[in-house]
């Protein structure tokens, strides 16, 4: 794909410093950038290396000017730089219509315009939305509705009833809907409570690969609207995200938990169950929760407490080894044993 400078700064809306007339064939790093690329700099230092770069253009913040560089200047280099690239390799979109290999059942409704790829299996009664897509391998259990312009990638499995909403993206070999992690304990044996609620995904969300949301024992398990879960996260039953939250990799939230909008939840942490986390709140990678966080807190260590009272702990700490030297100093001097 070929742009000029002028067409890219319009979709960014930014302004071009330079010729609005040079063409643009891809988008590189500036270490790999060659004539004809466009790179982007969102700091001092990077923008040095952009302008020592072979790229032609470079989109930058609006502090920035060059002599040697065609310069697209935007209010937000990161923002920018994502619409870009995206420009030069929009993902392909499957062609509508069902593969040979796939099973599909009579009662299913699938929208003339998706795609459903080899080896799919679509169950009673589910309902996949226009131009969605499922790419091959997936499994979509009885009853499950998939909206318009969500994909799943390979080996993606949907247990019955699942409620997936519009322009959600699920990656490979991730899980959705399996049974909740429910025993009780009986004459010396783990009873299974059966798990008979269902999961339901909001608009524009995205699941990484093999991740793992349970469905509810009783009712749904909810992932609010824009929120994206990175790779090996597990989401426990009946737990409910706000919107627009952020689970990074490794994450674990325990059943019944609930958490506010925007949300930030760093790797490997993780939350014990029937917690309500507010809005805006961010745990620190590691940590433990095992208590109710406040609106915009910030949460740190094992367990998770206030960042300010985490970080005057561990300062204190560092300081052990030389209290330790100075009281045995002290003690000597007394006559101590």
């Amino acid at each position: 794909m070929t742009l000029t400078t002028s067409e890219i700064a319009k979709q960014l809306d930014g302004e071009v410093l330079g010729d609005p007339e040079a063409r643009l064939t891809g988008f590189a790093s500036a270490d790999q950038a060659k004539p004809g690329d466009l790179t982007f700099a969102d700091t001092a230092e990077y923008f040095t290396a952009a302008e020592a770069s072979a790229a032609t253009a470079v989109i930058a913040g609006k502090e920035f000017t060059s002599a040697t560089k065609v310069i697209i200047r935007v209010a937000n280099p990161r923002v920018a730089y994502a619409k870009a690239v995206a420009l030069f390799f929009p993902e392909p979109e499957p062609a509508p219509g069902i593969h040979p290999t796939a099973v599909v059942a009579k009662s299913a409704q699938i929208d003339a315009t998706a795609h459903i790829g080899p080896h799919c299996t679509i169950g009673e009664r589910v309902k996949i939305g226009a131009r969605a897509a499922l790419l091959a391998g997936d499994h979509v259990g009885d009853d499950s509705v998939i909206g318009d312009g969500t994909k799943l990638f390979p080996n993606v499995t949907l247990y019955p009833r699942t409620q997936i909403g519009k322009r959600v993206r699920i990656h490979s070999s991730a899980v959705i809907g399996a049974d909740g992690f429910g025993y009780v304990f009986d004459a010396g044996f783990h009873r299974k409570v059966p798990q008979i609620g269902h999961v339901v995904i909001g608009d524009d969300v995205e699941i990484g690969a093999n991740s793992c949301v349970d469905r509810g024992a009783l009712g749904a398990t909810v992932i609010g609207r824009g929120t994206k879960i990175d790779n090996q996260v597990q989401v426990a039953h009946n737990v409910q995200t706000g919107e627009h939250c952020l689970l990074i990799s490794q994450v674990g939230i325990s059943g019944s938990t609930k958490l506010g909008s925007y949300v930030v939840i760093a790797g490997q942490a993780g939350l014990a169950g029937h917690l309500k986390i507010g809005n805006q709140v961010t745990i620190g990678a590691a940590a433990g929760v095992m208590t109710d966080i406040p609106d915009g807190a910030k949460y740190l260590g094992v367990p998770a407490q206030p960042d300010r009272e985490f970080k005057r702990q561990v300062i204190a700490i560092q300081r052990l080894p030389d209290l330790i030297k100075r009281f045995a100093a002290w003690e000597k001097k007394m006559g101590g044993q």
